[in-house]
């Protein structure tokens, strides 16, 4: 890959990002103000950023608090910022979503509660219902990492085993005018689904849940199995006279950012055709037939006549068989890409929005269709890495990772691939 082509792609992942920037997302969806206090409440790995943007924009008196991941917090005046983990929550975890609880305690019909929502909040927000523990919430999320279930499928089995999530903090709030703010991360831009929806409800049932697990042959530990068994704690009907009134905007999502960057593109000179925003799958698979769709072009000009960048956004899934070794969604997509294009003159960028693709400090990676050949130059085999899911080495070997930091927002996947 030259160092143009590089830069050419660095340059569409960061138009993305800013078409997601907080300020400017937020400064056409500010709500009335109200006659009380206003307190503003969050979660998610942008929610920082979300959070300091809202004080900057509002110019009037307000409180409150927004729990984001470790590492992404920033500094505000009136907003208290907590930091937890992330995929999988921990006690810092509990004791933020305990504390978005009491900012809303007590308020009246003429105060505002404004909810900041982005990616990440599932995690960050672990509420166990009944005599569940941390320990089973932890237990969950692993469970529906590793089993390659669509975020769609692991959101909907969440709410079934939160105190918090499917709009229960949203009763909470309660008689407060409540206007949720959503950055969407995922497909299709539901925000019932973005962070578990705290603050939005939806017709999810304990039935729908067991039947998701069944079918995507989840391994719940056998307590939560047993709690979703049960009908305690089932999530309220969004019927619930409680919601009247409840404004919910979805103010930056995938579609406007790859928006942005293919109008980057084409300013530069390269003609942009989206995909998607809403690809869902297991990685490798997805890699394949974008693969596919890139060997296609540079053979025979066919569905698109090159020069040309092929945009697409949406969250992929890695279903790890057995013990994996480092790399998240985005990495692992670009190395089973290498492999299938191998030989395609392509160039390819793949990064998660956030800044972080899994648990590693990098958003993504670089890939060409010499990225295969060059692994085994170096004695590396990019199928067995493949298979130990270790592509976050199979980069760095090659000086290859793309690591430009947390971006303070997040609208899921970004992948481009460009044919001169």
């Amino acid at each position: 890959m030259t160092p143009a082509d590089r830069a050419f792609l660095t340059g569409l992942f960061e138009a993305a990002v800013a078409a997601a920037d907080p300020a400017q997302a937020l400064a056409a969806h500010l709500p009335e103000p109200p006659k009380g206090r206003t307190v503003v409440i969050g979660a998610g790995k942008g929610a920082a950023q979300l959070a300091a943007a809202f004080e900057r924009l509002w110019p009037h008196p307000l409180e409150g608090v927004v729990v984001t991941r470790y590492g992404y917090a920033c500094p505000t005046r009136a907003i208290r910022v907590l930091e937890a983990a992330h995929p999988v929550p921990d006690a810092a975890g509990l004791a933020a979503t305990e504390a978005l609880r009491q900012a809303v305690q007590g308020l009246g019909s003429d105060d505002l509660v404004v909810a900041l929502i982005c990616g990440g909040g599932s995690a960050l927000l672990p509420s166990p219902p009944g005599d569940l523990t941390l320990a089973d919430e932890a237990a969950l999320n692993r469970a529906l990492l590793a089993s390659g279930a669509p975020i769609s499928v692991m959101n909907a089995i969440r709410k079934q085993v939160s105190g918090i999530k499917g709009g229960r903090l949203a009763l909470e709030c309660h008689p407060a005018r409540l206007v949720t703010l959503v950055v969407s991360d995922v497909p299709g831009d539901d925000p019932a689904q973005v962070a578990s929806g705290p603050t939005v409800p939806d017709a999810s049932s304990r039935a729908a849940a067991r039947a998701l697990v069944k079918a995507w042959r989840i391994d719940l530990p056998p307590r939560l199995a047993a709690w979703l068994e049960g009908e305690a704690g089932a999530a309220p009907d969004p019927a619930d006279p409680r919601f009247a009134g409840h404004q919910l905007r979805v103010i930056a999502s995938a579609r406007l950012s790859l928006e942005a960057a293919a109008a980057r593109a084409a300013a530069q000179g390269v003609p942009a055709v989206i995909l998607s925003d809403a690809i869902e799958g297991e990685a490798r698979d997805v890699a394949r037939v974008h693969a596919a769709i890139a060997r296609e072009v540079a053979l025979r000009d066919r569905p698109f006549r090159r020069p040309v960048v092929i945009l697409s956004g949406g969250e992929t899934t890695v279903t790890l068989r057995g013990a994996g070794g480092k790399g998240g969604r985005n990495s692992e997509f670009l190395l089973a890409f290498a492999l299938a294009a191998e030989g395609v003159p392509v160039a390819a960028l793949a990064a998660d929005t956030d800044g972080i693709d899994g648990s590693e400090a990098n958003a993504g990676a670089f890939a060409s269709g010499d990225s295969a050949a060059r692994l085994r130059g170096l004695g590396q085999d990019p199928a067995a890495l493949l298979a130990g899911h270790d592509a976050y080495n199979a980069f760095a070997a090659l000086g290859d990772l793309f690591s430009p930091g947390p971006t303070g927002t997040n609208v899921n996947d970004f992948r481009a691939l460009l044919l001169r």
